[in-house]
């Protein structure tokens, strides 16, 4: 079987074309989309994952308030930033970096931000909304654009099964209510590290979404032949052939698998890109809600 290649890179650079016009509308009316970007202390990962952030900003003429904070940031002094954030209106989004030192109760900071600039979806008011199905909301970047992939790749969701192996708020539960809700129609199972015969309910999945955070995990043996494979993961392990020491592997076996399903997700260059793409549209829709609220 020849699969789809599902390229993350098309779809997102498709999703940013999108919102050029959306973005001119708003300065027209003199507004500018404008995110707040914090991280707290000095992790590589994350600082790459920031700059990738700004960048995006600069390209399609966002604002883009950046706030690199020293490790030993309290979680006092991080929350007092956050509400001085809240109260500006030139800032539509704000997103704190994940995750933050430990001394920094993670769920607290989500707490303080003003849901309707909880551009990430972790607010519990986000998280409802998705529940209930209220697209006033934003939904978690990275399940969200797993649905554009989808999309992208002509997959009809209506009826099908989906499985998805992962139960974090960031990817496994904000995908599985996607998969679920009205405008997708399917049949969704949620699988995790204790569910009992992984590999056999995998394949009886006519979508297989792994957000596990384990490299190459799903092998031949979790594909039923045809599905349709969106794979989340993005795990460093080491390689002395690459320049920096490490290559990016997905949480399934690609090479392996990829022969017995309809269309696929490469890593890297599959949902990873899509993530800040979603990121700069919820973004925009921070921007054109706030803005409404304010005419009213």
């Amino acid at each position: 079987m020849n699969p789809i290649l599902i390229n993350g890179k098309e779809v997102a650079q498709q999703v940013r074309a999108g919102l050029i016009s959306q973005i001119q509308e708003l300065k027209d009316r003199g507004v500018t989309p404008g995110l707040a970007v914090i991280l707290v202390g000095k992790d590589p990962a994350s600082q790459v994952y920031v700059g990738s952030k700004v960048k995006a900003c600069a390209e399609l003429g966002l604002k883009s308030f950046h706030y690199e904070l020293p490790e030993e940031t309290t979680q006092d002094e991080l929350i007092a930033l956050i509400h001085r954030l809240n109260a500006d209106p030139e800032v539509h989004g704000i997103l704190v970096q994940s995750p933050p030192p430990r001394h920094i109760d993670e769920s607290a900071v989500i707490l303080n931000i003003d849901p309707r600039k909880d551009v990430d979806g972790f607010h519990p008011v986000n998280v409802a909304k998705l529940v209930l199905e209220d697209e006033t909301g934003f939904v978690p970047c990275t399940p969200l654009g797993c649905m554009e992939l989808l999309k992208s790749a002509g997959v009809a969701t209506a009826g099908m099964h989906a499985v998805v192996i992962g139960r974090s708020m960031i990817v496994g539960k904000p995908m599985a209510h996607l998969l679920l809700g009205k405008k997708s129609n399917a049949t969704v199972t949620i699988a995790h590290s204790r569910t009992t015969d992984l590999p056999g309910l995998c394949r009886t999945a006519d979508i297989l979404v792994a957000a596990v955070g384990r490299p190459a995990m799903v092998t031949r043996d979790f594909i039923k032949p045809g599905a349709v494979v969106i794979d989340v993961g993005i795990n460093r392990i080491p390689d002395a052939t690459r320049p920096r020491g490490y290559r990016i592997v997905g949480d399934v076996d690609f090479d392996g698998v990829k022969d017995l399903c309809s269309a696929i997700t490469p890593v890297p260059g599959g949902v990873g890109p899509m993530t800040i793409a979603m990121l700069m549209a919820n973004t925009v829709k921070a921007c054109r809600q706030l803005t409404q609220e304010a005419a009213h």
